[in-house]
């Protein structure tokens, strides 16, 4: 290893994420991803939005789901303005007031409370078919309880029940200048 940090993709995927769900609302084609080596790799994501500040939308896989990370940014970045149940579908007036962020997904690995860190790892619990997630680094999660208690009631898993937990990184982009969850 060469200790030479990789160079950010010229085309930050946020910006790539604002642009498809404007296309989106707009009602036009979404836009091709970029050509360039980040987006051609095949990696899970989330696309998460904010309004003001305040969650907006947040979809994203856990395995990829597209052929490549590009298609796998327009699928989320859709779903995460249309289809997050929690709040309706953006509409063209929101536009200009939102933000963007894309976390790119490690593969996640088996793991106990104990090997969770909620600044660094995401956690995946597990009981039966019931599954909750929760991206590491989020503003008001500072404990490994609290990280786990909120994925274990997005799943549905009572407190005291015997679940499973699984962990991952991301690699976190924003769009220039939104440092909003820090």
């Amino acid at each position: 290893m060469s200790g030479v940090a990789p160079r950010p993709p010229a085309t930050n995927p946020a910006a790539f994420a604002r642009r498809c769900v404007e296309c989106l609302v707009r009602n036009r084609r979404a836009p091709e991803p970029p050509a360039e080596p980040l987006y051609g790799q095949r990696a899970a994501c989330f696309v998460s939005i904010k309004s003001r500040g305040e969650l907006r939308g947040c979809i994203g896989t856990l395995e990829p789901a597209e052929p490549d990370l590009g298609r796998e940014i327009v699928r989320n970045a859709r779903s995460s303005a249309c289809d997050d149940p929690r709040f309706p579908p953006v509409g063209p007036e929101e536009l200009p007031h939102l933000t963007y962020s894309v976390d790119v997904l490690s593969e996640s690995e088996p793991c106990t409370v104990a090997d969770l860190d909620p600044r660094v790892f995401g956690v995946i619990v597990t009981a039966g078919w019931r599954r909750g997630v929760l991206l590491p680094d989020l503003a008001g999660v500072d404990t490994v309880a609290r990280q786990v208690a909120i994925a274990c009631q997005k799943a549905g898993i009572a407190p005291g029940e015997r679940f499973e937990t699984r962990r991952f990184t991301v690699t976190r982009h924003r769009e220039e200048g939104d440092h909003s969850g820090d």
